[in-house]
């Protein structure tokens, strides 16, 4: 990587951190803030925390054309400046129809933000270098968001409206600053991802390609069973589970959702020095395994009557477990989306998958609330472990559609020095970071 693509991944990153960082402020808070704080009810945080996905699901299909026919970042500071005027507004917003309003303004900018950084990323790294950008973001965002969540936790008081006023103003900010950072950003223009910049042409069709390329539809597949049967199921399914079921208290399942993050943040770097050089596709299939045991755990702390304690360390191991495959998850599954993409599509392929991860997370809640609320408990579990052994099978059959150089970039490192006379087309693309 050279000098200036490193200093330009390195401004993208920390201003990813600080506004992962402002959102922890408000993200465990937002339900309370509307329900309580505002006095606007149940329904309508309800509607609020639904509004974000919607907007979501709305604006990423026009995202990824966005991205690859105007380039990442200025799509990137509209999505930054919209999540700001979306957090100030829900900050100051005491009506139903303003809340609502505003939690669409931030759901949207936060939906286009990520698919334009993920492409900025893309641009900034090489084939081989991109697996460690990708597990650095990720690593940022999970340690912002811990900390912001701690930090919000000192400052927010129930009984006052301005304490969560200043919350949600400090994630506005911290919204502009990752739009500054990212407006101060030259993109590189060189041979690694020189053909992926937008240009007058661009191919017609865009969304028909990419439902026409047989390995991204199965990696969207594979997508959808990751995120519903992890993050889809967090703060619906496996919160009631282990509420209802496990019956631990709340400030137990606070520090479960902790111990989530602790294992991200501890086990990041020491997952990716084991991972980095191993095929994509038996990474992504070890992660289904660990996932089944973390499911098969869950249920068994429903089953363990008379002993809370081992109950609660059996919950808390569930949580640790899953973010023990999503860092190892991190290096794989984005920086494979951006090697599966043509250089002219790496947007539209970016902000596609954005779009299955939102479908999931619109999706897994809705069904692990319905099922443990109707005490399906288990016929829940059973569900999931089967959507964990899933993942492993659909890992394996992505694998084996893969070209070497995408399910391992390794394998590319040496086409990169070959004179690109001697380089077949296709091979030279992916190498480009296609």
């Amino acid at each position: 990587m050279t000098t200036a693509m490193g200093a330009a991944l390195r401004r993208i990153q920390l201003g990813n951190a600080l506004s992962a960082f402002g959102n922890g402020f408000t993200v465990p808070y937002l339900y309370v803030y509307v329900a309580k704080v505002r006095d606007l009810g149940a329904s309508t945080a309800g509607v609020v925390l639904a509004m974000l996905a919607v907007a979501a699901l709305a604006v990423l299909p026009l995202t990824g054309r966005a991205i690859d026919r105007r380039g990442p970042l200025p799509v990137a500071i509209v999505g930054t400046v919209s999540a700001a005027i979306g957090s100030l507004g829900l900050g100051l917003s005491s009506t139903e129809p303003l809340v609502i309003a505003s939690a669409a303004a931030l759901g949207a900018g936060i939906a286009v933000v990520q698919p334009a950084l993920a492409t900025m990323i893309v641009w900034c790294s090489t084939t081989v270098t991109r697996s460690r950008a990708f597990a650095t973001q990720f690593f940022l965002n999970n340690l912002g968001l811990g900390v912001g969540g701690l930090v919000g936790g000192l400052l927010v008081d129930q009984s006052h409206a301005a304490s969560f006023v200043r919350l949600f103003a400090i994630e506005a900010v911290m919204f502009l600053v990752l739009g500054a950072a990212v407006a101060t950003v030259r993109l590189p223009r060189v041979p690694k991802v020189e053909d992926a910049v937008p240009s007058e042409e661009r191919p017609a069709g865009a969304w028909r390609a990419l439902f026409a390329d047989r390995r991204m539809m199965w990696v969207c597949l594979l997508g959808f069973v990751l995120f519903f049967a992890c993050y889809g199921q967090f703060e619906s399914g496996l919160a009631a589970y282990a509420t209802e079921v496990t019956r631990i208290p709340p400030a137990s399942l606070g520090i479960a959702l902790a111990a989530n993050t602790a294992a991200i943040v501890a086990a990041q770097f020491v997952v990716l020095k084991l991972v980095e050089r191993r095929r994509r596709s038996r990474v992504m299939a070890l992660v289904g395994m660990v996932w089944t045991v973390a499911w098969l755990a869950a249920g068994l702390s429903g089953l363990v009557h008379g002993a809370q304690a081992v109950a609660t360390t059996l919950l808390i191991s569930t949580y640790a477990l899953f973010g023990i495959g999503e860092s190892m998850l991190s290096p794989t599954v984005a920086p494979l989306v951006a090697d599966l993409a043509p250089a002219s599509l790496i947007g539209q392929y970016n902000s596609a998958f954005a779009l299955v991860k939102q479908l999931a997370l619109a999706v897994g809640p809705a069904v692990g609330a319905l099922m443990v609320g109707h005490g399906m408990y288990g016929a829940y579990i059973v569900m999931l472990v089967v959507c964990a052994l899933g993942i492993t099978a659909l890992s394996l059959r992505v694998g084996r559609m893969l070209r070497p150089w995408q399910d391992n970039p390794h394998r590319a490192a040496p086409a990169a020095v070959v004179p690109a006379a001697r380089v077949p087309a296709e091979a030279e693309s992916v190498v480009c970071g296609a």
